[in-house]
């Protein structure tokens, strides 16, 4: 797929349009064209093939006919043009932490910067800081910033920006003054990687705060400290995070945790909401004039621009607002309408606990229900158990549910996906599982077509109930398979076969989109934390959290039905 390709093209030229001070339009287009395009679950050149990609709102016949140049062409002539007016390596300033399009067009015009080494010495000189809007600490910054980029390995995943907020978070709860404290920013949103983790606080003592916060031992490195925001690098056990805490009144902590959630695109389009009812938006209030009509309260924002409140989880411009609009937005699924976990490994396969101890710590939560999914005999890597083992394991777990009470314990198994898309097990043993997820494991990097065919035909066996991280990716490490979802979600469909949401922050697959496009064919999902140990059954959060950025409700997500609920769905798909 080329999507990735030509999503970064126009958001380059985005940037550097911006750099050269040109059209705002068309840059804000450029954008809206980058991120619909990084978004489409569906191969961008079937979409131009069929005519569809001009259907879809937000794709003019201008930026179609560059997306046809690129498919044909392999490159785009108003990029290659826009990218003669600029030096080659002036784009890698925009990588820089607290740096973008305006600040590098600053720089390259006033001090003739063209790349970073360039800027780190234009820093060492002491130029950067006489620039107009830079100063002294806006320059710190940036050489604080240099640093960092070159240490760190860029955006990381979402437990570890977690971990890091959540220490950052009760460390500022203790501090004399502190009325409210609220992560912002793409961790609010819960995005599957996080670039800086944003805090706000609410409190009179902005100062104080902020030096507490640098001053604080697990602070690694200090970037920058002012009256009212701090920035600095925490070590955390995997990975360096930077950290920005801003301190705002009162007054103004609804509306700051409005700006600085975002999505921008979200925000851009608010702001022209308030504009049309000629009111201002900004990070401080929304304001009739001089008038501050809100601004204490994040939902009043919403309210006064004629809105329903808009969940962080949903602020990405993706249809979000026109349903605010319409008073059609979901009611997402909550973690407390989960009642049970549908993928986990006990100690007969890769896993660290028996059966039993899931168990008990699955009562613990709440839960009504498990599936233990311990890998088939062709995972030897994870030992997989062998059709004997499994059928074993299934006498086991139907003594368990007469021992154990107050929770049913489902057989199930986690099927590899052979080469030629049949399943490691055959149908009289699938048959007496009560839940099967199949998976692949091997092959990953094979053609478009083989992986989705493989993947297909899976889904027409009638014991598979659900297709487990379907992309197969790693976030970080390896590159999702080179897979339809499309097809895969329509097969899904077809085949009454939900398409697993796994928990691990490591995965997070199906993603947000993919979700999103499920739902809208009717597909169920059935979210999974992949668990090989009791502490990992936490991870249930993470998919919750992608599955309702991906718009779904109690009603599309299986994990909400009681167990008896559960074997009706899964017979509907079984020989009567």
């Amino acid at each position: 797929m080329k999507n990735a390709v030509i999503s970064e093209l126009f958001d380059q030229m985005a940037d550097i349009m911006e750099i050269l001070g040109e059209d705002v339009f068309r840059i804000s287009t450029y954008r809206k064209v980058a991120r619909i395009i990084g978004d489409l679950p569906t191969d961008v050149e079937m979409l131009l093939a069929t005519g569809k990609l001009a259907e879809i709102p937000g794709i003019g016949k201008s930026s179609l006919a560059k997306i046809e140049e690129f498919v044909k062409t392999d490159t785009i002539t108003a990029h290659q043009e826009l990218l003669k007016k600029i030096p080659p390596t002036l784009l890698e300033l925009l990588t820089i932490p607290g740096l973008g399009p305006k600040g590098t067009k600053a720089i390259y015009e006033n001090l003739k910067v063209k790349s970073i080494a360039e800027l780190k010495k234009a820093l060492q000189d002491g130029l950067v800081e006489k620039l107009p809007g830079f100063g002294e600490k806006k320059a710190a910054a940036l050489a604080k910033g240099i640093d960092f980029l070159q240490k760190s390995t860029g955006r990381i995943r979402l437990d570890q920006a977690m971990e890091a907020a959540d220490i950052v978070t009760a460390f500022l709860k203790e501090q004399s003054g502190v009325e409210k404290v609220q992560p912002a920013g793409s961790l609010r949103r819960r995005a599957e990687t996080i670039g800086d983790v944003d805090i706000l606080v609410a409190s009179k003592r902005g100062e104080q705060i902020i030096q507490a916060f640098t001053g604080a031992k697990f602070v690694q490195e200090v970037l920058a400290s002012g009256p009212t925001k701090g920035s600095a690098i925490i070590q955390m056990e995997t990975t360096p995070v930077h950290v920005d805490v801003r301190v705002v009144p009162s007054k103004s902590f609804g509306a700051a945790a409005q700006y600085f959630t975002g999505s921008k695109q979200h925000n851009v389009r608010l702001r022209e909401i308030a504009v049309k009812a000629k009111m201002k938006l900004n990070e401080y209030g929304l304001f009739r004039g001089d008038k501050m009509v809100a601004g204490p309260v994040e939902e009043e924002i919403y309210k006064k621009l004629g809105l329903d409140y808009i969940d962080p989880l949903l602020r990405e411009d993706r249809g979000e607002v026109e349903a605010a609009e319409a008073h059609k937005l979901p009611e997402l699924i909550r973690l407390v309408d989960i009642k049970g976990d549908f993928h986990m490994h006990t100690s007969a396969s890769d896993g660290k606990c028996s059966i039993e101890e899931l168990a008990e710590a699955a009562k613990e939560l709440g839960y009504k229900f498990i599936c233990i999914t311990d890998h088939s005999k062709s995972s030897a890597i994870a030992n997989g158990l062998s059709a004997k083992q499994l059928a074993q394991q299934i006498k086991e777990i139907h003594k368990l549910n007469e021992k154990i009470k107050g929770i049913t314990i489902f057989a199930g198994s986690e099927v590899d996906i052979l080469a030629d898309g049949s399943l490691d097990f055959d149908h009289k043993l699938l048959s007496e599982l009560d839940f099967v997820i199949a998976s692949i494991h091997s092959g990953m990097g094979s053609p478009r077509q083989k992986v989705t065919s493989r993947t297909l035909k899976a889904m027409d066996n009638p014991y598979v109930s659900c297709v487990a991280h379907p992309t197969g990716r790693l976030i970080g490490e390896r590159e999702a398979m080179d897979i339809d979802i499309a097809a895969v979600i329509k097969q899904a469909a077809q085949t009454h076969t939900a398409l697993e949401v796994n928990s691990n922050p490591y995965r997070l697959d199906l993603k947000d989109v993919h979700c999103k496009m499920a739902i809208e064919a009717g597909v169920k999902l059935a979210i999974g934390t992949d668990s090989h140990n009791i502490e990992s059954l936490s991870l249930m959060s993470f998919g919750v959290a992608t599955a309702g950025r991906g718009w779904a409700t109690k009603d599309d997500v299986l994990n909400t039905l009681t167990p008896v609920k559960i074997k009706t769905w899964v017979k509907t798909k079984r020989p009567k």
